[in-house]
C-alpha cells in the first residue's frame, strides 16, 4: 500500500504491506531504531511515539493507519545538534540509575504530556508515565526529570518577550496535537499502553 507520512519533520512516501505495524515501518523501513519493541502487546510502553502530538504504542498501530499524519520519534526530539530539555533532564537524573531500554518510550510519553499540559503536577506526570514500564528504577528520578524539564520550559517561555498576539511556536521537536481519526482512536487515546 502506497501512502505518505511525515516522520520527525521529514516527508516520506512509502509502499508497504497493509499488515505492517508502525514500529516495523519506523525501525525496518526508515532505520529509526530508537523506538524499542518490548512486549509487542501494548503493555510496556517501550514503543511509544507521538502521532499528531498524542502518545501511541507503535506496536499496536498499523502503518497505514497513520497515513498523512505527523509522527515524532525519539530521534526527532533533538534539533540542530541540541538535545531537547527532556533529554537533558533525563541525562542529569536518570542515566546513572537505569539501563536505558525504556527511555525512548518514557521520553515520548513525557513529551506528549508536556505538549498538552505544560505545568503538570507530580500526579499528572505519574499518570502519563503509567503505561511505561521500567525495571531499573522506582520512577522517582524519572518523575523528577520530567518535572524539572517542565519548569525549564515554563521559565524559558516566560522569559521570552510577548509577541503581537500571534500563536506561540511549539518547542523544538514538538508535534502538533490533533484529534485522532476514527481508525487510530482505539489504539491511541493519548494514554501509552
Amino acid at each position: 500500500m502506497r501512502f505518505s507520512i511525515v516522520v520527525n519533520g521529514e516527508q516520506h512516501v512509502l509502499d508497504v504491506p497493509p499488515t505492517m505495524r508502525l514500529i516495523d515501518l519506523l525501525r525496518d523501513e526508515l532505520g529509526l531504531t530508537g523506538t524499542k519493541e518490548g512486549c509487542s502487546e501494548g503493555e510496556c510502553g517501550a514503543c511509544t511515539v507521538l502521532v499528531d502530538g498524542k502518545a501511541v504504542d507503535s506496536c499496536l498501530v498499523l502503518a497505514v493507519q497513520v497515513r498523512d499524519r505527523k509522527i515524532l520519534t525519539v530521534e526527532g526530539l533533538a534539533r540542530d545538534g541540541e538535545l531537547d530539555v527532556l533529554q537533558q533532564k533525563f541525562l542529569e537524573h536518570v542515566a546513572s540509575v537505569q539501563c536505558g531500554f525504556c527511555t525512548p518510550g518514557m521520553l515520548m510519553s513525557a513529551k506528549a504530556l508536556l505538549l498538552s499540559e505544560p505545568h503538570p503536577s507530580e500526579e499528572q506526570i505519574r499518570l502519563a508515565l503509567a503505561g511505561n514500564l521500567c525495571r531499573c528504577t522506582g520512577y522517582t528520578a524519572i518523575v523528577r526529570a520530567v518535572k524539572e524539564a517542565a519548569d525549564v520550559m515554563a521559565n524559558a517561555k516566560s522569559a521570552r518577550p510577548s509577541d503581537s498576539g500571534e500563536a506561540p511556536e511549539l518547542e523544538p521537536g514538538a508535534a502538533t496535537a490533533l484529534e485522532p481519526e476514527a481508525g487510530l482512536a482505539g489504539a491511541a487515546e493519548g494514554v501509552p499502553c
